[in-house]
């Protein structure tokens, strides 16, 4: 292969790379915008089980630089290959092929440790909050409930 060809391979990797999801807003510790400033209710609780899980942050549905990108690398490799309509053929296998390996690329970047934390609340009732795993919790930890509903976090006591 031509050193001329790995610029627009490097160029569309970086590009793949930067469509990542800021998995940020996942954590307790990270507040919106719209949450400063703003009164939060705080209860109080044991936690009772912890669950590793997985948050998928972004939308596949959204989010289809991860493909493109994909799709466009294996084109240009698969255009290497051979003369005539095996190159046509090689270009568009690749092109089919770097488009489903890019998507899944995309797909295994975007996702971010978490942790399923139930915890039984002071006044007996239960909730179940999945946040990022920024923090070491324990069964039997007591922690803070911050917010309400979508906006619900835990919190060391």
């Amino acid at each position: 292969m031509k050193p001329t060809y790995y610029l627009p391979v490097v160029a569309l990797s970086l590009l793949t790379l930067a469509g990542c999801a800021n998995t940020a807003p996942y954590g307790g510790d990270v507040y919106r915008g719209n949450q400063a400033q703003t009164a939060q209710s705080v209860d109080f609780g044991t936690i009772t089980a912890l669950r590793p899980v997985q948050i998928q942050a972004g939308s596949q549905d959204t989010s289809m630089l991860g493909g493109l990108g994909g799709a466009v690398v294996g084109g240009l490799l698969g255009n290497q290959v051979g003369g005539g309509s095996g190159r046509k053929i090689a270009t568009a296998v690749g092109a089919i092929g770097g488009g489903v390996a890019g998507g899944k690329v995309e797909d295994r970047a975007n996702r971010v440790n978490a942790w399923e934390i139930e915890v039984q609340r002071d006044t007996g009732s239960s909730v179940v909050v999945v946040q990022k795993a920024d923090r070491n919790f324990q069964v039997g930890q007591r922690v803070r409930l911050i917010g309400s509903g979508a906006n619900l976090s835990v919190a060391p006591y």
